[in-house]
């Protein structure tokens, strides 16, 4: 909320990073609703979330969107970040806020329709073989069929992108010292690029690699939820927290560490 609302104050919307970080802030608040939704649940009525309910299936439909958005949206900016540095030399293509807009659009609908599979029909409700353990009513193949392409988008993708942009800064750089001119900007911008991209990986990594885990682990398992009570629903917990904790990661590493946007934010506090 801080990020939008600061965003929204600075009237800075007209850039396309600016659309993308307001996008991924939203769909970061829209996972801790979801999660928030859940977490009620499980006070309310434990059981369901163990054993699994129709009651389930709408919050876990949502939650599951959400993740999908903020996969989509990570991404997105690593695309546009590597875009805006290979062609800030050439005039034939440029990221402008119609193609951001466009880019939102995508994965809000594309992440809509996945997620929103469950309520369509693929649950596994009246089935008792291939269902999940950890997050029932969902059926197995439904979260791998989720978890592991996008586990590969999420890593694979954000690496390419941040490497790419590392290279081409330091050739920049190599070749303006060739030229005996300054290269104390571009060693700058190398440093953040680097620092953020590992930033980026460490928090992607441990946000999401123990939920993939758990999905290849419910794919496995041939044990009833009673054999695996309580041991493996307080890992599945722990995975949803650490999912919440990349929620709060994000607006630190891609916002509110920009200088400009630190100071509107401390503009803003003073002016209330």
């Amino acid at each position: 909320c801080t990020v939008i609302f600061t965003r929204m104050a600075t009237k800075d919307l007209h850039k396309p990073i600016s659309v993308l970080f307001c996008n991924l802030a939203f769909s970061d608040l829209f996972t801790s609703f979801s999660g928030f939704w859940i977490s009620m649940l499980f006070i309310t009525n434990p059981d369901i979330t163990i054993f699994g309910s129709k009651d389930m299936l709408a919050p876990y439909a949502f939650y599951t969107m959400s993740i999908l958005s903020t996969i989509y949206n990570l991404v997105s900016i690593g695309i546009e970040r590597y875009l805006a540095v290979a062609e800030s030399m050439r005039t034939r293509f440029r990221v402008t806020r119609n193609h951001s807009i466009a880019a939102v659009l995508i994965n809000w609908v594309l992440a809509f329709f996945l997620g929103c599979l469950p309520l369509m029909g693929w649950n596994c409700l009246q089935m008792e073989k291939n269902l999940s353990v950890l997050y029932s009513p969902f059926c197995v193949n439904y979260l791998i069929f989720i978890a592991i392409p996008h586990v590969v988008v999420a890593f694979i993708i954000p690496l390419f992108t941040y490497l790419r942009i590392i290279i081409i800064l330091r050739k920049r750089k190599l070749r303006m010292k060739a030229c005996g001119q300054a290269t104390g900007t571009y060693k700058s911008a190398e440093i953040q690029v680097a620092r953020t991209s590992i930033f980026i990986w460490l928090l992607t990594l441990i946000s999401y690699a123990p939920f993939f885990a758990g999905v290849i682990f419910d794919a496995t398992n041939h044990q009833c939820h009673i054999d695996l009570y309580p041991g493996v629903y307080i890992f599945r917990n722990c995975t949803a927290m650490l999912i919440t904790i990349n929620c709060l990661g994000n607006p630190i590493i891609y916002t509110l560490k920009i200088k400009t946007l630190g100071a509107k934010l401390k503009a803003l506090k003073c002016l209330s």
